[in-house]
């Protein structure tokens, strides 16, 4: 058996980048032309007129203040609020495959690794371009790298559940070194036109490589232990699948084929869920609440974050016990704690405890528990 470790990450982050101001300020327009062309089912009661958003509810609903995207353009369009992402030909690299790449390259870099080395390429991600050939086999040949890949899809959860996939086959020795990748493009599936959750998602990618520690030549994180777990809920949905064009009525354009949460129901279920699961993975590893140094949470809601974080910890956490990037990037998905981990690792001194733990759509949650070597 041989011992898994982090050895380096990476992150791509999007030149665009929207505030909360100007979301608003589409949002609202968009708003005023809906509710302008349905004056009159809206008088008659036959349909909602659309209520206005703020930038003070976005924040004290979730912590965010801006987002990164992809296309800025097309989502601030009040007539449309949705991003312009044109489909790739056959030809082309897939957009998850290109932002992929930058992930990638950094990851290694940082790992002092170079992709023909890679055993095994996994793209964990919750929104994927195409059903088929594999996004992780095309950016395993655009990297360059040996071995395989394939993809993985459990929603918010996906990059800590690749971890584990990827830890389990250095662990057995099936493979030496391999890349976890987070591309993340959220605005896709976002339903923008919702007052309800138009602000909550940003796009992204992160890579993390993991190879044996007795191979690793530069700063490495031991991964001590990893717990993952999955409860079927409908809170949070998205039924954009292979079924949507075999709809007996024709329509396309429905609400449910974006991206839709029961936001009270969430937040009431899955925040004891994680923070009991946190609790027993670490207690089953011998690890006081107080000897974990850091935690880099899923990136969902602040508000969510601070219940967990008192929860596991018995008091409120220091700021840099528990870091948030939330604020800057918004919910990128599986991709949030990677971004958390990438950004706050520093300041660890050799024997620090650290965990990473996602959690989301499924119900599902995984949990790493790292010590920096």
């Amino acid at each position: 058996m041989y011992q898994p470790a982090i050895t380096g990450t990476g992150v791509f982050t999007p030149e665009n980048v929207i505030t909360n101001d100007e979301l608003v300020a589409s949002f609202n327009a968009h708003a005023d032309l809906f509710n302008a062309e349905n004056a009159e089912a809206i008088a008659a009661g036959k349909i909602e007129a659309k209520p206005h958003s703020s930038s003070e509810f976005i924040f004290n609903a979730s912590g965010i203040e801006q987002r990164y995207v992809m296309d800025k353009e097309g989502t601030l369009d009040p007539a449309r609020m949705y991003p312009h992402l044109h489909q790739r030909s056959d030809d082309e690299p897939g957009m998850m495959a290109e932002i992929a790449l930058d992930a990638c390259h950094k990851a290694l870099d940082a790992a002092g690794v170079d992709a023909s080395e890679i055993d095994l390429v996994i793209c964990a991600a919750s929104n994927m371009e195409r059903a088929y050939p594999a996004v992780g086999i095309e950016i395993q040949k655009l990297l360059g790298a040996g071995g395989f890949a394939f993809d993985m899809n459990v929603a918010c959860s996906s990059a800590t559940f690749g971890i584990q996939a990827a830890a389990d086959m250095i662990r057995s020795g099936s493979v030496r070194k391999a890349l976890v990748v987070n591309p993340e493009i959220t605005s896709g599936h976002l339903e923008w036109r919702d007052r309800d959750c138009h602000f909550i998602f940003g796009d992204v990618c992160t890579a993390t490589v993991l190879e044996q520690a007795e191979d690793a030549t530069d700063e490495k994180w031991l991964v001590r232990s990893i717990r993952c777990a999955t409860e079927f809920s409908n809170n949070i949905r998205n039924n954009n699948g292979f079924l949507r064009r075999n709809r007996p009525d024709g329509v396309a354009d429905r609400r449910d084929m974006q991206f839709m949460q029961n936001g009270r129901k969430v937040f009431k279920e899955v925040v004891p869920m994680v923070s009991a699961h946190i609790l027993a993975h670490i207690g089953e590893e011998g690890i006081a609440p107080d000897a974990l140094k850091r935690m880099w949470l899923h990136q969902a809601n602040k508000t969510m974050n601070d219940f967990i974080g008192r929860k596991v910890l018995g008091r409120v956490p220091e700021t840099d016990e528990q870091p948030n990037i939330l604020q800057d990037y918004a919910n990128t998905s599986s991709a949030g704690s990677i971004i958390a981990f990438a950004k706050h690792s520093g300041g660890m001194e050799k024997g620090d405890i650290g965990l990473i733990c996602s959690f989301g759509a499924g119900y599902s949650v995984g949990s790493v528990i790292l010590e920096k070597a």
